[in-house]
């Protein structure tokens, strides 16, 4: 570890090429800051979706906070064709139907989805909440299909 010029401390991860200098962020309290619009979308009420993409200035990152009533499954499935997706449940529990697969997923669990893979999440007896990391440049790029998952 060094200091460079300005009296920033640099790291050397290793090899790596790690070196953190002066960077912008921005913070947001997801539940505070970034407007529930499930009801924009006509979704119903067990359903609230925080889009935070805008509010967080991602450029090419997508972060959104889900959250599902107990037993509710978002009546549509979706996919990405040009971003990854990472969910991380934060709370509760639920199944996600991934192409013809159903994956139980409990509190802590994380799941990646490659681009253009179908899912559909649905919620456990007591709801889940989960939060979606994406990368891509098209922040509108999804595909839905109404009634994707139906037993």
């Amino acid at each position: 570890m060094g200091v460079d010029a300005a009296g920033l401390r640099r790291f050397d991860a290793g090899g790596r090429g790690y070196t953190p200098t002066m960077s912008s962020y921005t913070k947001k309290n997801l539940r505070a800051d970034v407007e529930n619009r499930a009801p924009k979308f006509d979704m119903p009420s067990e359903l609230e979706a925080r889009f935070a993409r805008h509010e967080l200035e991602g450029e090419t990152l997508g972060l959104s906070l889900m959250t599902l009533a107990p037993g509710f499954r978002i009546p549509f499935g979706h996919k990405h064709e040009g971003q990854e997706e990472v969910y991380v449940v934060v709370r509760g529990s639920g199944r996600v139907k991934v192409g013809d697969e159903v994956v139980e997923l409990a509190e802590w669990d994380a799941i990646r989805f490659d681009k253009d893979t179908m899912r559909n999440m649905e919620a456990g007896p007591e709801g889940i909440e989960y939060l979606a990391f994406g990368a891509g440049n098209d922040p509108l790029d999804a595909e839905m299909a109404a009634g994707w998952w139906s037993d």
